[in-house]
């Protein structure tokens, strides 16, 4: 009898909800060479595969998607929105990103334009709290120029976007303000990425602090 009530409260818990639907928006411009574009999948899946990662996308019921973008008209949605409910989830997805093939090659970079092709991804996960673009790059707009009108859209349709700028060795952070300048919406961050070695480090550190836990 207890045993039978026990199941049934169980059966009858709702599922917890979605906290967050976190969008990976990855420059593919043609800045970005073969080499480049692999650093950048390495580190985002070994960033995913990071099991403070894992336990932050896991306790949040976490929705996540990949974007491919470079220059106008040149965006895909390269990895469709799935649920983190469970290790494998993670563990798969993450695998995903590694497979991934390249969509565009020897394209210009419009930031704009990738954020407004993410910001259009968001109705399949309407029951998430939050909404989140996570846009990474390594250099400023130079085609299309909508990305102060695309962050106002995202602004006002409730969604946050922070950044990964991804700079060349030295002192100097052009892109990290560019992207602080112009792309990330009120109370969003930039993190910077001393070149792409140094990417895997910065997007743990990014996505860390987006769901809520401090990098250690």
């Amino acid at each position: 009898m207890l045993r039978a009530l026990l199941l049934a409260l169980v059966v009858a818990a709702p599922a917890r909800a979605c906290d967050t639907a976190l969008l990976l928006a990855i420059d593919i411009s043609g800045s970005i060479d073969r080499g480049e574009y692999a650093l950048q999948t390495e580190g985002l899946a070994e960033a995913l595969a990071d099991g403070a990662v894992t336990d932050s996308l896991l306790a949040g019921q976490s929705a996540l998607a990949v974007v491919q973008w470079s220059g106008v008209g040149r965006q895909v949605l390269a990895l469709p929105w799935r649920r983190m409910l469970a290790p494998g989830d993670v563990q798969d997805f993450a695998e995903a990103v590694l497979a991934l093939p390249r969509a565009f090659v020897a394209s210009d970079t419009a930031v704009g334009g990738a954020i407004t092709f993410s910001l259009g991804r968001f109705d399949a996960v309407a029951d998430c709290r939050r909404r989140v673009i996570d846009i990474s790059g390594d250099g400023a707009e130079n085609a299309g120029f909508t990305v102060a009108s695309a962050r106002r859209e995202a602004e006002r349709a409730g969604v946050e976007i922070n950044a990964i700028a991804i700079e060349d060795m030295g002192a100097s952070k052009p892109i990290t303000a560019f992207y602080e300048r112009w792309a990330i919406t009120r109370g969003g961050f930039v993190v910077t990425a001393r070149g792409l070695g140094d990417y895997r480090r910065a997007m743990r550190a990014k996505l860390l602090r987006e769901l809520g836990k401090p990098a250690s």
